[in-house]
């Protein structure tokens, strides 16, 4: 994977996380801002899954688990569908604390993805 983007979706994942949480304990209920920070990360999440396809038929084979790495993968494509259907449903200041949590589960998510396409299996 291209370092520079996990790192880039990792920061993207971060700030959107503590936006979301900050707005939630706020008391502010989802809104447009806190749903498009979150969107944004499941579009970077989206484009890293086309790259994970890609990556080795151009010549970048991962070196770790990669049942581990799809797995986290699918499981981080999920979590914001899952987080934004549930903000539009409650619409609650605790939906925002939803989405904050969501995100910062992806970023550290993302993180993970990364060590097992950059290390080997032992």
């Amino acid at each position: 994977m291209i370092e520079w983007f996990t790192n880039a979706q990792v920061a993207v994942a971060v700030i959107a996380g503590l936006l979301c949480l900050v707005l939630g304990f706020l008391g502010r209920k989802p809104s447009d801002l806190s749903l498009g920070a979150l969107a944004l990360v499941e579009l970077l999440l989206l484009v890293q899954l086309v790259v994970a396809i890609a990556a080795p038929a151009f010549g970048n084979e991962p070196v770790g688990n990669m049942l581990e790495f799809y797995t986290y993968l699918i499981s981080a494509v999920i979590l914001p569908i899952a987080a934004g259907f549930w903000a539009l449903v409650d619409r609650s200041r605790w939906s925002t604390v939803i989405l904050g949590t969501a995100a910062l589960a992806i970023a550290v998510m993302v993180y993970r993805m990364q060590q097992i396409w950059m290390t080997p299996v032992l």
